[in-house]
């Protein structure tokens, strides 16, 4: 993997490729930036993962809402708060749901144990799904939309729940990969066009991807230890990009931070648009 651009985050995440745009953006959580390779934008609070709604307007999660942000004209307007009355809490992971839904985690500024919780915002409506979580991290659809995963990056399990045909949740989460025995932590994540896995691995320095059995199949290495977020981009989808974080280090290198590209790795899918 090369460096993206020169632009260097404290804490990058939210990888994301506007389907329609042909664009990659990402954020620095701590920056309150969103980045494109042509501009910024800085926002008065933390922001972290985003859903594009139209060719001009996504959805954006920050440390107190969901709102829509017009990439043109820079309006917003507030969806709904989001854990706005706890000070403790910030959005960390997010990703949109092929029913046209978007999740979006939680959790403690501070990582405090426990506090953060998984959300989801479908048809005017916020619910929360899961609580009790540390780090949210992972949120990801298969192909077959018929599923979501998660993790709460400290326990290194990959959580996997059914969905029905709205996209709700129905049963109990269970295991379906677990990087603990390894000494993995794993933060963002996709599922390609094959049904593969592909997991940013906070602290280990590469993106790996797993088979839809969970079976290993390879890894990307980033040249930057703390990997947080990949995203396949692209004209056919089969770019890997990796945002990373200079955040955990005494001494960031230069690379620390980058936010990376590798061509031609596995087809992607989609991005999932977000219906208001």
């Amino acid at each position: 993997m090369t460096p993206f651009t020169s632009i260097r985050c404290d804490l990058g995440e939210g990888a994301f490729w506007h389907p329609v745009r042909a664009e990659f953006f990402w954020f620095d959580i701590t920056g309150h930036t969103l980045h494109s390779r042509a501009r910024s934008w800085a926002f008065p609070e933390m922001v972290s993962a985003m859903g594009w709604v139209d060719e001009a307007r996504v959805l954006i999660a920050s440390q107190t809402r969901l709102f829509l942000f017009d990439l043109e004209t820079g309006a917003e307007q507030t969806l709904c708060a989001l854990e706005a009355d706890n000070p403790v809490t910030r959005s960390n992971d997010g990703r949109a749901d092929p029913q046209g839904g978007f999740w979006i985690g939680t959790m403690g500024k501070q990582a405090q144990p426990g506090v953060g919780t998984i959300w989801r915002w479908y048809s005017g409506d916020l619910r929360p799904l899961f609580d009790d979580i540390t780090i949210t991290n992972a949120i990801s659809f298969p192909p077959d939309g018929q599923s979501a995963c998660f993790t709460d990056t400290p326990t290194g399990r990959i959580m996997r729940v059914q969905l029905d045909a709205q996209g709700w949740p129905k049963g109990t989460p269970e295991c379906w990969l677990d990087l603990s025995r390894e000494g993995l932590s794993p933060d963002g994540a996709v599922f390609d066009a094959q049904g593969r896995f592909w997991v940013a691995q906070w602290g280990a320095g590469r993106v790996a991807a797993y088979a839809p059995d969970g079976q290993f199949v390879q890894a990307v290495d980033v040249p930057a230890t703390h990997c947080s977020c990949p995203a396949f981009g692209g004209a056919e989808l089969r770019d890997l990009y990796c945002t990373t974080a200079r955040q955990g280090h005494k001494t960031p290198s230069a690379l620390d931070g980058a936010t990376f590209r590798a061509r031609d790795i596995a087809q992607g899918q989609p991005e999932h648009q977000v219906i208001l």
